[in-house]
């Protein structure tokens, strides 16, 4: 299969690799001309703009876009809008609120598909979690770029109608953020309670045959192993919060409770306050463990 994929950040260069190692043709564009040509020299076909990028595919198109929510997509869309048709698709892989993904399935002449994308930079080697909205056609013709960007038949399928996919990963990130909120709490307490704990120790335990084993738990290991049980400098300090925002947002519209998912929310919030609290400085280290972000640091 041929695929173009436009936008090579840390996101984008991953699906771009498990599609060349599957033995697929790849089109890339980024606006960042040094991205282009560490791609090409991986085996991709670079392309000098996104309408050059579609005229480049030969016969029906199929396109990732992997580039930041909100007014880039949309700017990548109008510049394929000329190039592309009812016969093509086009993939969002970013974290797009699932409103705008209706909305663009509905403007776009190609079909549009919303692809909630899970597992970070961390899960490179093994692939992603990816959770599909759109027409059924357009994720069945997808079906060999999937299995090739995620961890294999199993890692992903289509959840419904356009937007769900992007719905879907939206209430997973709000799961996400009660998950480490709920860790950091349990570290907390054994950080600060009777004994002087190997936390590294608690965490490996814990994740070989515990009730509690999680990714989420080896990487609580990987931050006290490389930081220390005390975490060292990392600050009290939880970036984010948009993706957990849409879920409460849409958990009061549709008057579902989710009293754990708001209170991880408020506690990120409440971490820009820099009370030092062990939680949310181990939550923090977390989102560097499984999407390498930034770790703020104490000064």
């Amino acid at each position: 299969m041929e695929l173009g994929v436009i936008g090579l950040g840390r996101m984008g260069r991953i699906v771009v690799d498990r599609v060349l190692d599957a033995g697929h043709d790849v089109v890339v564009f980024d606006i960042d001309e040094d991205a282009v040509a560490d791609a090409a020299e991986a085996g991709a076909r670079p392309a000098d703009s996104i309408p050059d990028l579609a005229e480049s595919l030969s016969g029906e198109k199929r396109i990732w876009l992997m580039v930041p929510a909100g007014d880039p997509v949309d700017a990548a869309l109008e510049e394929l809008d000329p190039h592309v048709g009812r016969d093509d698709v086009v993939v969002d892989g970013g974290n797009s609120h699932f409103e705008d993904s209706i909305r663009r399935a509905a403007k776009t002449d190609a079909a549009y598909l919303d692809c909630g994308t899970s597992g970070g930079p961390a899960g490179a080697e093994h692939g992603f979690s990816l959770m599909v909205g759109g027409k059924q056609w357009a994720y069945d013709e997808l079906v060999p770029v999937f299995d090739a960007v995620a961890t294999g038949p199993a890692g992903h399928d289509r959840m419904g109608p356009a937007g769900s996919g992007h719905y879907v990963k939206m209430v997973h990130n709000g799961v996400e953020y009660a998950l480490m909120q709920t860790y950091g709490e349990g570290f907390e307490l054994l950080a600060n309670g009777r004994y002087d704990l190997d936390l590294e120790a608690v965490a490996r335990t814990w994740n070989n045959g515990a009730v509690i084993r999680s990714w989420l738990l080896e990487l609580c290991e990987e931050a006290f192993r490389e930081e220390g049980t005390d975490l060292g400098d990392v600050a009290d300090r939880v970036e984010g919060g948009s993706t957990g925002t849409w879920t409460v947002q849409e958990a009061l519209e549709q008057e579902v409770p989710v009293p754990l998912i708001y209170q991880a929310l408020g506690e990120r919030f409440g971490s820009r306050a820099d009370d030092g609290r062990f939680s949310r400085r181990l939550a923090n280290r977390l989102r560097y463990g499984f999407g390498r972000h930034e770790v703020p640091r104490r000064e």
